[in-house]
């Protein structure tokens, strides 16, 4: 380590892999998306490398001579991290760090996982960080033997830390399994949360979208949650939950949710499962989009994919286009009826008056507004039509029964047609 690193930003190099010229593209893109992941960690990228090869080479992933291209970089501009945009095996790995005899060498997912545990704040979150971390980089890292104690606080060795990698196999697996139990201790808690809520009858809206197109600043500022905002990737991590009344009165339960990437680790998938389920189990999906990005529409199908292989393709949803104060115009139409699109800026609110009318109009699709009559003697049914229906105003208390107007849909239309004002004229 050199004695000026803890001061100055690490170096790096991004590395990627084309097999075919269709590819070039998407790659380019992944690329640029490893810088500003880089950034994110606290490095400066000073170069990167594009090897055109039909499969990765099974030892060094881009070949003997493409190595020696990348030691010569890495050698002049004193490199100190070198990252693949692909997956590398641990053998890789050593192969790579033995050639070029000095920086650190990790993996797109290895990154990914250490911003995450950089970011982690709440318990659940460093919790579900740790057990992805030691799934994925310890037998990667193995190995490294007593060099890894003079890489703390270097990128891809935070997390579960050094000790931990140099102990045996078996207090690894040891320590994974007591991983598991807290955060099933967690779910457990989470899930008996989110059965309140659902008790309670409240629709349920999650904020999902690509990391960082807004939507931490969106759920400020509809409801002053007080979330962390910053131009960064996966700046927070742990769901947020505030109340939101819309403009007819309606209240409802506004979440925002850690954010997607191209190719998101698996392991952080299956480590967050509790807290992504918060979008599986919504009324309503918000999918925020920066449309000043070039990428959104493409940032757009990777959400859309990663909330399908989550169980929510099936979910209602609005799509958000943010950051229109950024775009060359911004679109400042009116929601139409049933277009399932937004256009807004969260940061200066252009665009939340539609939103708030989309957010109303979608949460009423497929139900109906009912008044209702219940006699004195079942007046129960009225503390059981608050927790499954949403309320449309207060109850009125009338010589005849309790008269209330209930948004319903169409399995409550039926189970309270008996109560519903007109219901036997029109039969």
């Amino acid at each position: 380590m050199r004695t000026s690193e803890k001061k100055e930003k690490q170096k790096a190099v991004i590395v990627g892999l084309c097999r075919t010229a269709k590819e070039e593209a998407g790659i380019t893109v992944e690329m640029d998306e490893l810088v500003r992941l880089l950034t994110t960690a606290g490095a400066t990228t000073v170069g990167r490398l594009l090897q055109f090869k039909d499969t990765p080479d099974p030892a060094t992933c881009i070949g003997s001579g493409k190595l020696r291209e990348l030691a010569d970089l890495c050698r002049n501009e004193e490199v100190d991290l070198v990252v693949f945009n692909d997956e590398l095996s641990p053998s890789q790995i050593r192969n790579i760090e033995d050639a070029l005899d000095g920086p650190d060498v990790i993996d797109r997912t290895m990154l990914i996982l250490d911003i995450f545990s950089l970011h982690a704040v709440s318990g659940e979150g460093k919790l579900q960080v740790e057990l992805a971390q030691l799934r994925y980089t310890a037998p990667r890292l193995s190995g490294k033997g007593e060099s890894l104690s003079r890489q703390e606080g270097r990128i891809g060795t935070r997390g579960p830390g050094e000790s931990k990698l140099e102990t045996d196999r078996r207090y690894l697996k040891q320590r994974e399994a007591i991983l598991r139990a807290q955060i099933a201790e967690l779910t457990k808690t989470r899930a008996t949360m989110r059965a309140a809520r659902e008790k309670s009858g409240i629709p349920k809206i999650a904020i999902v979208g690509y990391t960082n197109a807004g939507k931490s600043t969106l759920l400020n500022l509809l409801t002053d949650a007080g979330v962390l905002e910053a131009d960064k990737l996966f700046a927070t991590l742990d769901p947020t939950t505030r109340r939101l009344t819309l403009p007819d009165k309606t209240e409802v339960l506004l979440t925002d949710t850690v954010g997607f990437i191209r190719r998101l680790p698996h392991h952080l998938v299956d480590a967050f499962r509790s807290t992504l389920e918060e979008a599986v189990c919504a009324d309503l999906l918000l999918i925020l989009c920066d449309i000043s990005d070039p990428e959104s529409e493409a940032e757009l199908r990777v959400t859309e994919e990663l909330l399908s292989s989550l169980g929510a393709a099936e979910t209602p949803r609005l799509i958000v286009y943010n950051k229109c104060d950024r775009a060359a115009s911004f679109r400042e139409e009116a929601y139409r009826a049933g277009s399932r699109r937004v256009f807004l800026s969260a940061r200066d609110g252009r665009g939340i008056p539609a939103l708030l009318s989309a957010i109303t109009e979608c949460l009423k699709a497929g139900k109906r507004e009912a008044e209702l009559l219940l006699p004195y003697d079942r007046a129960g049914v009225l503390n059981t039509l608050k927790k499954e229906c949403v309320p449309l105003g207060e109850p009125s208390y009338e010589t005849d029964g309790i008269r209330v107007r209930f948004l319903l849909d169409s399995k409550n239309y039926g189970k309270y047609s008996e109560f519903i004002l007109g219901q036997k004229e029109n039969e």
